[in-house]
């Protein structure tokens, strides 16, 4: 089977959505542009890492001055709306690269289907090439003020989960936990 690429030159929405519960919500990655929707499950742990990034990125872009003003200055937009239906898994998310494209003055990210256990970076053209069965690839381009919005939309999403335990930092259900820190006592 050959490698699919899912490419988005100009994304008009890109959010990180969940389904389920607190404790059992799945995360989605959904990327909407003219061409088509794309949508790809990420861990949590995946998205608030994104997140970081992204927010890292952003204030190099900034400090070192290599965005225009005009990128920069642009009004922010939360998008709180809910994932488009029907949510439709493409793949899993395993490796996540995210890069400035001078040129265009956007974000790239790309986001790399799970695959062989060896594989922990993103693969070229030419390595993918090469691959029998390569892993599918995500690759989307943002706008700084998308990737602001991006990020706020995913540190509230991730915020409204569980809490975590005061004394272990465990995630406490509904009804409680047993706190490893308390010898196994409820908290």
């Amino acid at each position: 089977m050959s490698r699919f690429i899912y490419n988005h030159e100009s994304v008009s929405r890109c959010i990180v959505g969940t389904v389920g519960l607190p404790g059992e919500r799945q995360f989605f990655l959904q990327v909407v542009s003219a061409q088509e929707t794309t949508c790809v499950a990420i861990e949590k742990s995946q998205a608030m890492a994104l997140s970081e990034r992204l927010r890292l990125m952003m204030r190099e872009l900034r400090r070192n001055q290599l965005a225009s003003l005009d990128e920069l200055n642009v009004a922010l937009e939360r998008d709180d709306t809910a994932l488009e239906f029907p949510i439709t898994e493409d793949f899993r998310v395993g490796v996540i690269g995210i890069s400035w494209d001078q040129e265009t003055q956007r974000i790239l990210v790309e986001a790399q289907a799970i695959g062989d256990e060896t594989l922990t970076e993103l693969l070229d053209d030419d390595e993918a090439a090469l691959l029998e069965d390569a892993p599918d690839l995500l690759s989307f381009k943002l706008r700084i003020h998308q990737a602001r919005s991006f990020c706020d939309r995913t540190d509230a999403i991730v915020a409204a989960g569980r809490q975590p335990c005061p004394f272990c930092g465990l995630p406490v259900d509904p009804l409680g936990h047993l706190c490893p820190r308390a010898n196994g006592y409820r908290r």
